[in-house]
């Protein structure tokens, strides 16, 4: 949705009416997360993708229909043994798509949330996918106001409440509410689809290595921060576009800057003097990832010097060093895949072993 939404954002300031699909809930080996988007616009123009092909033919013959009608609907295809491609889904899990259309009518708020997706700023969108309360409903919320309505004061209350807090999370997903928003009924499904900020990747050392970390980081979707003290080696001509670059001791920017249990933190700077305090302040902090780039000697070293600096053993266990996977990287691009890969398999859960020689759902239920 983040990518699209620009030209959603076009369609609807020129007060054109499109149709758009989300996905709200996902089991077994779907292909995409909730929140994947795809939308019909004028001329039959179609942007995103809800299922990577298996769907679309479908997707985009219901989207012309609730333009046409004006009203939302919410299908789910899946997997069938007897005629798979008589559903579409032959990957063997299941999607459920909400499918809405947009105007300024139906979605006034519409435009100011696309815009402060676009400028980074914080906002959850809730809309009605089933139950007695209007469904393509939407309610955006963000931490210090509203906008919209679900269809009564009460079922507003709850979910602008679960929307902030789904939002210092960066969530998505369904939440169950009565007709009033009481807590513990299910009558009207409610779809949360928050836009926290990208995540930030903190890349330190501004070596070869860097620039290619960076670029994969970027392409991953975080807002990518490269440090260096050495102002010879930490030039923006160096990184790909975008990339905010700092001079600065490293530990000395680390203590000035947030972190959340999203970020991403990449040591490259395979010095003591550099890395071993920023490893002191890193390992202290809420972060997603660290990882420490370096050989066993110099992690056994880097170990033992941290250790003497007070830090435990939980601490010391939330390091990956060496840093990445084990893929036999040689080249900066070929370990930028290892440390990338790494942090995949963190976030997921993933075991990092090739799928050939596992067993089972590629894509587990969360």
């Amino acid at each position: 949705m983040r990518d699209i939404l620009p030209v959603l954002n076009g369609w609807y300031t020129a007060g054109v009416p499109f149709g758009l699909a989300t996905v709200v809930s996902t089991s077994r080996s779907a292909p995409r997360d909730p929140g994947a988007a795809m939308a019909v616009g004028p001329d039959d123009e179609v942007v995103g993708s809800v299922s990577g092909g298996c769907v679309e033919g479908a997707v985009f013959e219901l989207a012309q229909e609730v333009v046409a009608s004006g009203e939302a609907r919410l299908e789910t295809f899946g997997y069938s043994d007897e005629d798979a491609f008589a559903v579409g889904l032959t990957c063997g899990g299941e999607l459920t798509l909400l499918v809405r259309p947009v105007t300024a009518a139906l979605d006034p708020a519409f435009g100011e949330i696309a815009e402060s997706v676009v400028a980074a700023r914080p906002v959850t969108v809730a809309t009605v996918t089933d139950g007695p309360a209007p469904r393509g409903a939407t309610l955006a919320v963000w931490p210090d106001r509203v906008a919209g309505t679900l269809g009564t004061t009460g079922l507003d209350v709850a979910v602008t409440a679960d929307a902030r807090g789904e939002l210092a999370l960066g969530a998505t997903g369904l939440r169950h509410y009565g007709p009033q928003g009481e807590r513990r009924e299910d009558a009207v499904t409610v779809f949360l689809h928050s836009f926290a900020p990208p995540p930030r990747m903190l890349v330190f050392g501004a070596i070869d290595y860097a620039a290619a970390v960076a670029r994969i980081g970027a392409f991953l979707g975080y807002r990518v921060t490269v440090c260096d003290a050495r102002p010879v080696f930490a030039t923006p001509k160096r990184f790909p576009e975008g990339v905010q670059v700092v001079v600065d001791w490293p530990h000395r920017y680390l203590g000035g800057t947030d972190t959340d249990e999203r970020t991403v933190i990449c040591v490259l700077t395979h010095d003591p003097k550099f890395d071993v305090p920023l490893l002191e302040e890193a390992l202290r902090r809420p972060a997603a990832y660290i990882g420490a780039m370096g050989s066993r000697r110099t992690h056994d070293d880097r170990m033992k010097r941290l250790t003497e600096s007070g830090l435990t053993e939980a601490e010391l266990s939330r390091l990956r060093s060496p840093v990445g996977l084990d893929l036999g990287a040689r080249t900066p691009e070929e370990v930028a895949v290892s440390v990338a890969a790494e942090i995949v398999a963190l976030r997921w859960g993933g075991s990092g072993a090739p799928l050939t020689a596992t067993a089972g759902a590629i894509h587990p239920s969360s």
